[in-house]
């Protein structure tokens, strides 16, 4: 079953972008070093922040689906991108993340095992790694 998700944003003040998902508003904004108010994390940082959400909620979903008991998920995902490119000073790599790593722990009464094979099928039902990994079409539109 396809399912449709949609996000609209608008520019507020400064550099800060209002994101509205369903009901609920959050701020994209950049640090004081790049201009921004700091109010929000950038888009790089969502960007990341959506792969450790995902993790977090499939694991949740597998472990109640195959009724293992979890004391805690605990993700930090990690990336690296040359800043240059999104800067308009270089031209030689590609502007996205150069490698993400997200260091997983898993609380359970579960063998180390059994948490790597949790972990591998957690990535292997996460949208979000998957679009991290393969080539989602993108357009962009033009809209008057």
């Amino acid at each position: 079953m396809l399912r449709k998700i949609t996000v609209t944003s608008s520019l507020k003040s400064n550099m800060a972008i209002e994101v509205q998902a369903r009901d609920h508003k959050f701020i994209i904004d950049q640090p004081l070093s790049g201009g921004g108010d700091n109010s929000g994390p950038t888009p790089l940082e969502y960007f990341l922040s959506a792969l450790a959400g995902c993790i977090g909620s499939i694991a949740l979903i597998i472990a109640k689906q195959k009724e293992i008991e979890l004391k805690a998920v605990n993700v930090r995902v990690e990336g690296e991108l040359d800043v240059d490119v999104l800067a308009g000073k270089s031209h030689d790599v590609r502007p996205g993340y150069q490698w993400i790593k997200a260091f997983v722990e898993i609380e359970a009464n579960i063998s180390d095992e059994e948490k790597k094979a949790l972990l591998r099928e957690i990535d292997s039902r996460c949208p979000v790694s998957d679009n991290m990994r393969n080539n989602s079409k993108i357009e962009f539109e033009l809209v008057r």
